[in-house]
């Protein structure tokens, strides 16, 4: 007979602790019977099996099971949910502290921002400037890549330590030093112990990585046949490749086109010219914003700062980068590939980061319902419909990605490729049935409870802190950016949320990205087309197997599957 948990619980209470056995019946069959007048000893493999016997009960099936002295529990018993406890009913609102936020400008006239944080002996340093791959081809015309080359080899040596005398110097140190280059900002960052042990020979390298970067040749060699197998690698990864033709094709003639990495055809071009002509031009002092976050006081952090912006030459501002234009209509691409699954983005242009303090309201309100419509958890609607009802993906999202200029809102997810179409059909369905009927406002209130309370992890960290810093200080946002962020939270209203959506979001001129097999989509698509003309005996026209889309005025809307589908190709591994 299987001993209860009351059982379990008596023999634990009462001989445990003196880890001696009275004669039970209940345990009687597993112990020696060589000395009855001896004390038994339980066995470290008993306790264990008895512990984790109790630990494998639910804590409602135990206390029910002990109020019954020990009987079975029925199933409805034992799926009681456990009662609430009441000590959350006793717990007090959070007090939000905000960082304190101090700013000033170096002598070289860099405009700073400055957190202390003396918890942790610890310094972070976020310097950047406006010169990322979107640069590339002001230095030269095919120079797609340069900025990012730059950006690897400022960690590779410099005049004064060659790269493995440099890296010694990093890992000798402990510190996190790199530098990295994305579609409109070039960054060179910085961690350090703040002890001037530390903190002073930290500077000295990233002044030096700044100053003078060797731009080695043969480094560079090495850097570009490495380069060059990652890109042929990428092309055996479909979620790269659909990335890169979406950008391509969302931003067309644009800076932000091109890969940042750059491409097979331009990357074998690139020279230590290139390189410090970028650097030269780009990484100046009129360029550039700092932030620092650490264990410093406001004078030592006029000293980093000036010391590190000193090395710079004062230069000029880059340009602003021009508009990309939208997409007039929408736009079907699809590139082959050998998969069992097709990989999708779809989208369109988004926005570009405001200082406004009505544009940031607007961002809010289409945050709170883009989460709703569009956020990576299960509450989505579309992960709602499209995996958990429809099953067709293990997970779909979608975000705006503000830059410089207007950035990308986009949706990803991977399917079979035989359900690939009705996994697009059933996400733009749920775009729009979304943007026409509007989220409810319990949705709202849900997600603006869990945006409020994840906000304080924003600045958790002093990364977090310095990065927020950083971004603010590079996008040149408001103080009230942050200050105000949750009034704007507790602002959006249902009005607000279905009013930003349907301002930000229109599906009828979304650009559609596929790769995966060709045959099974045109197979699936044939299939569909098929069956439709059976029952309802029409003509085979692609827009024709759908009802019309209506538009919120009851007019007929052009579908985007009536769209020509552009075939493209990828070139083979060499």
């Amino acid at each position: 007979m299987r001993p209860t948990h009351a059982q379990h619980k008596l023999l634990l209470t009462s001989n445990f602790m003196t880890n001696t056995f009275a004669t039970s019946p209940v345990i009687q069959a597993n112990t020696t019977t060589a000395n009855p007048t001896q004390p038994r000893r339980l066995s470290v493999l008993l306790v264990s099996l008895l512990m984790s016997s109790v630990a494998a009960l639910p804590l409602s099936a135990q206390a029910m099971e002990e109020s019954r002295g020990g009987s079975e529990l029925t199933a409805e018993e034992a799926a009681k949910p456990l009662p609430k406890l009441s000590s959350l009913e006793q717990t007090e609102e959070l007090t939000l502290t905000l960082p304190d936020i101090q700013k000033f400008t170096t002598a070289s006239g860099v405009p700073v921002v400055f957190v202390a944080t003396p918890t942790l002996p610890i310094v972070d340093v976020d310097l950047r400037f406006n010169a990322g791959s979107a640069r590339d081809a002001d230095i030269r015309a095919d120079g797609f890549g340069i900025a990012s080359m730059t950006a690897t080899m400022l960690e590779q040596g410099s005049k004064d330590l060659n790269e493995d005398e440099f890296t010694r110097a990093v890992e000798t140190l402990g510190i996190e030093l790199s530098s990295s280059a994305y579609k409109d900002m070039f960054i060179v960052s910085l961690r350090s112990l703040s002890d001037e042990a530390h903190l002073t020979p930290a500077l000295s390298l990233v002044e030096q990585m700044l100053a003078s970067p060797s731009f080695d040749a043969a480094t560079l060699a090495r850097n570009k046949a490495r380069l060059l197998v990652g890109l042929q690698q990428q092309q055996q990864d479909p979620g790269s490749i659909a990335a890169i033709a979406f950008s391509e094709n969302l931003f067309g003639n644009h800076p932000y086109a091109h890969p940042s990495s750059g491409t097979l055809e331009t990357v074998p071009s690139l020279t230590q010219t290139d390189l410090q002509q970028f650097k030269d031009r780009y990484l100046v002092a009129k360029n550039a914003t700092l932030a620092i976050t650490g264990d410093l006081t406001l004078t030592e952090a006029k000293k980093l700062a000036d010391s590190l912006t000193g090395v710079l030459p004062k230069g000029s501002a880059a340009p602003k980068l021009p508009e990309p234009k939208e997409l007039t209509t929408s736009k079907r691409i699809h590139i082959p590939f050998d998969s069992t699954q097709t990989t999708i983005i779809m989208g369109q242009l988004g926005d570009k980061h405001a200082q406004d303090v009505r544009e940031l309201q607007s961002r809010t309100n289409f945050a709170v319902g883009n989460d709703v419509l569009a956020g990576g958890d299960f509450n989505a609607r579309l992960m709602t419909e499209v995996r958990k009802n429809l099953g067709y993906t293990y997970g779909i999202s979608g975000g705006m990605s503000p830059m410089q200029t207007r950035g990308p809102y986009q949706i990803s997810f991977s399917t079979r490729n035989d359900k690939a179409e009705a996994a697009i059909d059933a996400t733009l369905k749920t775009v729009k049935q979304t943007l026409d009927e509007g989220i409810s406002n319990e949705e709202m209130v849900l997600t603006k409870d869990s945006i409020k309370n994840s906000f304080p992890m924003s600045f958790a960290s002093n990364a977090g802190i310095n990065g927020l810093m950083g971004m603010m200080n590079f996008y040149q946002l408001p103080d009230s950016y942050l200050s105000d962020y949750l009034t704007r939270v507790d602002k959006v209203d249902l009005a607000g949320v279905n009013t930003a959506l349907r301002q930000k979001i229109n599906p009828d001129k979304f650009l559609i990205v596929t790769v995966g097999d060709q045959t099974a989509l045109d197979s699936n698509h044939s299939n569909q087309a098929t069956n439709a003309d059976k029952a309802a005996n029409i003509n085979t026209d692609p827009a024709a197997d759908k009802p019309p889309v209506l538009d919120k005025e009851g007019v007929a809307s052009k579908d985007s599957s009536s769209n020509i589908t552009e075939k493209r190709t990828i070139k083979p591994v060499q």
